[in-house]
């Protein structure tokens, strides 16, 4: 019996010891492999098809620096939250590249030789209340090659991803881009006249949306009646496109089937445009423009009789409210989208819609949209009638679109060749004019904005002069040019940078009582409106009743100033009205807090008390299972 008992206590102790080696066994392989679930509803712990694609693509080492200040009182607590959500990130970083790419981790302590580094590769410490700087940036380099990432705001988290990775695409291509730009306006500035230069008068300077694109890529002007575009130009910026010919859309054409992006920039009613001819009165009437053969082809509509107005993103101007100038914010653009999530305060003028379903190989991603309270009115009126327009305004209840994008593979739209092509020879010997690219090789993409003002200096920045040297300086009034500079600057880059997603936020949003709080005060806004109209009634009542004593009073005279009994009246009905309408908003308002408190108290009770209890159920019903086991034996 004693040997059977101490058998029994040796096989024991080898089991455990057995297993607790298997446990770390596995675990250790596990670490290796690093495998893991991402079950979050926006994949926001999965790196995007782009990153992979341009990771997939790295054949010589890349190291990235992580600047990170260190130590439980030296850095903020949510500042502290996201440097390890940026570190999570670049595990995965350096996961996917499969060896290509080093994480170096520095603490930049203050007069150490990390801090010399983390300045040296120009990353910027922000300084706390007591002074001390706070780190927290990386530098990505390749051979001789380098990219900084000053300092990552927590606000930015959502393009993070795209930041890290447009990083890594440029430390491996360091070529200048070449961005061409087609346009019949003044984009590149205009010399004065010798007359002007006499009177102190200066040239027009060039936008500053071109001033800016220069710091990264080179400008090659493309003149409007090219029909071929130059083979070393990546992006092509389209500008207002006047009644371009079917040989320039070719040319167009072909450019995007060989792989080049395009960025459109198309206009129902530039009112910026003074080249063409004014009305008798001598003032400019605007212009429109398209590329109707190209965009039939993708299966897009480009309405360039219509401007849009909108209600819910009216925008003022010198003459007051003017429905068909937009003043757009977040509630208009495409959160989930690397060149519209980060953009706000956004300034069209009398913009043209899309529509239409692309063709088969396109897909396409709305930019920007105007909201259901919109409508498309006359460009003429929209000019003249901002006022009217909200008078006599009725909403389409759609979204139009105002920006988008178009990627995949583009087919022709002139299938049968140039246009106006000869055919090649004389008599029996002519053979037909060569057809041209059919259809692109490769993914491409193409981006359509409904505006071309807007990237203007008159609407995209402010002038202000230098108090130091007296010369020009130029200030972003809206968010107009970083908008379209992101945009280009997508486009320019690697063409898997097109497909790096915004990364989701991590903040859970509680959409059942947002809809809750968004369905009530729908209601008190009704409600409110309804009380407004009839204080105007009352009120305008009110007036005529006050003109009718006013006209009495001065053809008989006395008591101009006493209320009559019919104002007494209106008044009373008018005080019992604003009194109904007051307690009935009340009501709404306790029941969407009935409904909050209840919707609250059931997620109180899941957390704290259902899952508890599913745990102990559980427990009791295992132990009781086991307990049944033992009788029976």
């Amino acid at each position: 019996m004693k040997n059977k008992g101490l058998s029994t206590w040796l096989y024991s102790s080898l089991g455990v010891v057995a297993m607790f080696l298997i446990i770390v066994i596995v675990n250790a392989l596990a670490s290796t492999l690093r495998t893991r679930i991402d079950l979050t509803a926006e994949h926001a712990y999965t790196l995007s098809n782009g990153t992979r694609s341009i990771l997939a693509k790295l054949d010589t080492p890349i190291q990235i620096r992580f600047y990170c200040t260190r130590g439980d009182n030296r850095m903020p607590v949510f500042l502290k939250t996201y440097a390890q959500r940026v570190e999570d990130l670049l595990g995965e970083y350096r996961q996917a590249s499969k060896g290509q790419i080093e994480i170096l981790k520095l603490d930049p302590v203050p007069d150490s030789e990390a801090e010399d580094s983390a300045k040296l590769d120009g990353i910027e410490g922000q300084a706390r209340m007591d002074g001390e700087p706070i780190y927290l940036g990386l530098s990505i380099s390749m051979l001789d090659q380098k990219q900084a990432l000053p300092f990552l705001a927590p606000d930015r988290e959502r393009l993070l991803e795209y930041d890290i990775s447009r990083a890594i695409s440029r430390v491996v291509s360091n070529e200048r881009p070449v961005v061409g730009v087609m346009s019949s306006l003044p984009y590149a500035g205009a010399p004065s006249n010798p007359m002007m230069a006499r009177m102190g008068q200066q040239g027009q300077q060039p936008w500053a949306i071109i001033s800016e694109l220069k710091r990264d890529f080179t400008i090659k002007d493309v003149p409007p009646t090219s029909e071929e575009i130059p083979s070393d130009v990546k992006v092509l910026l389209l500008i207002h496109p006047k009644g371009v010919t079917d040989a320039v859309q070719y040319g167009i054409d072909q450019f995007v089937l060989r792989g080049g992006k395009l960025v459109a920039f198309l206009d129902p009613q530039s009112v910026l445009d003074r080249s063409g001819a004014g009305n008798p009165m001598g003032m400019s009437m605007g212009s429109k423009s398209s590329i109707d053969k190209l965009m039939g082809a993708w299966g897009i509509t480009f309405d360039s009789s219509k401007v849009v107005a909108d209600l819910d993103f009216v925008g003022r101007t010198r003459e007051g409210r003017q429905p068909a100038v937009l003043a757009l914010n977040e509630k208009a653009t495409n959160r989930d989208d690397i060149v519209s999530s980060d953009a706000n305060n956004l300034f069209l003028v009398f913009a043209g819609v899309f529509s239409g379903t692309p063709t088969d190989g396109l897909k396409q991603t709305i930019l920007l949209h105007s909201s259901k309270n919109s409508q498309l009115v006359d460009p003429m009126n929209a000019q003249f009638g901002g006022e009217r327009i909200i008078k006599d305004f009725t909403s389409s209840n759609t979204e139009h679109p105002l920006a988008l994008r178009l990627t995949g593979k583009f087919k022709t739209a002139f299938p049968g060749g140039k246009p106006g092509s000869a055919p090649a020879g004389d008599g029996k010997d002519a053979k037909p004019a060569a057809a041209g690219l059919q259809e692109s090789s490769q993914e491409s993409a193409v981006l359509l904005i409904g505006d071309v003002d807007f990237i203007q200096d008159q609407i995209a920045v402010q002038e202000v002069m230098n108090p130091f040297g007296g010369q020009r300086m130029v200030m972003p009034a809206n968010a107009n040019l970083a908008f379209a500079q992101g945009a280009i600057e997508q486009m320019a880059g690697d063409s898997n940078l097109v497909a790096v997603r915004s990364r989701a936020s991590r903040e859970r949003q509680f959409t059942v009582v947002k809809e809750m709080q968004a369905k009530a005060e729908s209601a008190f806004q009704t409600k409110i409106k309804s009380l407004e109209t009839s204080l105007a009634e009352a009120q305008q009542k009110l007036n005529e009743l006050q003109r009718n004593k006013a006209d009495k009073a001065d053809k008989g005279g006395g008591q101009r100033f006493i209320l009559s009994p019919e104002q007494q009246r209106e008044i009373t009905n008018f005080r019992n009205k604003e009194r109904e309408v007051k307690v009935q908003l009340k009501e709404e308002r306790k029941k969407l807090r009935v409904g909050i408190d209840s919707l609250e108290n059931t997620i109180k009770w899941i957390n704290i008390a259902l899952m508890p209890a599913l745990v102990a159920a559980a427990g009791v019903g295992l132990a009781i299972l086991r307990h049944k086991r033992r009788a029976a034996r």
